[in-house]
């Protein structure tokens, strides 16, 4: 990742040297949350860590940023001579990449003198934003495939270049096979997967010869594009005319299969399974693409359909249904002269915009026997849990939802981990291979009904008694 220490908006700036002028640094707790699931569902995946952890560690203005600051005009000299010594120093916690999260629930907590932890707020969002926005379509494409592959291949229409490195690096957090994007490839070493275009067909002088060629080339990766001319009356066919010529051959079919982009791929996907069956090939894969999401994926299962591998580009790139996350950045507590935070709330008429005050964290509850969420408890970063004894969880908004779980039946995780301490990193992230198992593992703790596209079921994100009770007598000061 790039120098990115003017990836930033203005007001961050101004702000910040507001800040200095008035001689107010004191150390603050910003925390990172979203209050919607994307695209109506149950839940999201958290992803970006590693570029957000990137970006603090090499927070610093060269003086070509100053020098560019200084053009603009409003920043003053003792300002700009503060930020060329500028370094964070604070401390960050965060969930893990790959976590199933939920709405209202910090997935980052800075803790920062407060033009530190002011600077930072534009590219966090950023970066945490349209990585958790990939991931979780990607894992929502992927759920509908029920254990087929899935290819990510957008690049060509992401909204560019680090769009389309990061967005892939994210589908693959949430369960991708692979990308066709090389550049993301090298980068995460993470699978690199792709065919051929019409564009190969066309170049030859007959179907047949294309496919002939591309198999003696890739013999062991051999999926051939067969939707150029005729899919039932040629493509398939010749296809099969190759396959049987490589069999024939010796050449052992590792890997190989066909791909349709075009047409009825539910009724095509029922024809070729049929014909590669009787040719005898029925371990080739049928793999499909064009403007596929995880709700035509669904319909086309529903309908029968014999694809076996699915090839996603431009809705899952762009969550084209979905195109933002809508993470928010708020003030939860100042540090008064004591060392004491003290908690403070944004308030509105939209109740679900009221934030939640004080230093915090974050413990999810599971199901013992099942090793399903129950729900998500926000607390004080101070307090314990007993999972021996009862534990009583409410609705914060509808408080007369309540339910009370009895000791032993439950057990609790602290989601927020340490990554930053005193301006250094701590943390140290895993492959983006390792983080993908980690999220297989995370969205077999949702229960089916979370899951699903219509109506999911919501899981509760509870606030403690202590926190409850504090919010509420900060509200009462305010009526």
């Amino acid at each position: 990742m790039n120098h990115l220490t003017l990836l930033t908006d203005l007001y961050e700036l101004t702000m910040m040297q507001g800040y200095f002028k008035t001689g107010n640094n004191e150390t603050v707790i910003f925390d990172a949350f979203y209050r919607t699931n994307p695209s109506n569902g149950g839940y999201a995946i958290c992803a970006g860590l590693e570029q957000i952890i990137e970006y603090i560690d090499r927070l610093h203005f060269s003086e070509e940023d100053i020098s560019y600051l200084r053009g603009i005009g409003i920043f003053e000299e003792d300002f700009l001579e503060y930020l060329s010594s500028f370094r964070f120093s604070g401390d960050i916690y965060a969930i893990p990449e790959g976590t199933v999260v939920f709405p209202r629930e910090p997935l980052i907590k800075v803790i920062a003198p407060i033009m530190e932890a002011q600077l930072v707020e534009t590219a966090i969002l950023n970066i945490l934003n349209h990585q958790s926005l990939i991931a979780t379509k990607a894992a929502r494409v992927c759920y509908a495939a029920d254990g087929d592959g899935v290819m990510e291949f957008g690049l060509r229409r992401a909204q560019g270049p680090d769009a389309g490195v990061y967005g892939a690096r994210a589908a693959i957090i949430g369960g991708c096979c692979g990308t066709s994007n090389v550049l993301c490839g090298q980068m995460f070493d993470v699978p690199v997967k792709g065919t051929h275009a019409h564009s190969w067909i066309m170049s030859f002088s007959d179907e047949y010869t294309a496919f002939k060629k591309y198999a003696e080339l890739y013999p062991s990766a051999c999926i051939l594009l067969v939707d150029t001319y005729d899919t039932l009356k040629s493509g398939i066919p010749n296809a099969i005319r190759v396959f049987t010529e490589m069999r024939e051959a010796g050449i052992p079919l590792a890997f190989y299969g066909i791909r349709m982009d075009s047409g009825d791929l539910a009724y095509l996907s029922k024809m070729a399974r049929n014909m590669l069956d009787e040719a005898g090939f029925p371990d080739a894969v049928i793999s499909a693409s064009n403007d596929l999401d995880e709700y035509l994926i669904e319909n086309l299962k529903a309908q029968g359909a014999k694809i076996t591998s699915w090839g996603v580009g431009t809705n899952l790139i762009t969550s084209k249904d979905c195109p933002a996350f809508g993470g928010v950045y708020k003030l939860a507590a100042i540090q008064d002269e004591n060392g004491q935070f003290i908690p403070k709330i944004k308030l509105s008429e939209n109740t679900e915009k009221v934030t939640n005050p004080g230093n915090k964290t974050i413990y999810r509850i599971y199901e013992k026997d099942s090793r399903k969420i129950k729900a998500d408890l926000i607390c004080l970063a101070d307090e314990t849990f007993d999972t021996t004894k009862k534990l009583r969880l409410f609705d914060s908004l509808e408080t007369w939802k309540r339910t009370t779980l009895q000791g032993g039946s439950y057990t609790m995780r602290e989601l927020l981990v340490k990554v930053f301490e005193k301006g250094n990193c701590i943390y140290h992230s895993p492959k983006v291979m390792d983080i993908q198992k980690y999220c297989e593992e995370e969205k077999n703790t949702l229960w089916n009904e979370t899951k699903r596209f219509t109506n999911p079921h919501e899981v509760y994100v509870d606030l403690s008694d202590q926190l409850f009770d504090m919010k509420r007598q900060i509200l009462n000061k305010f009526s």
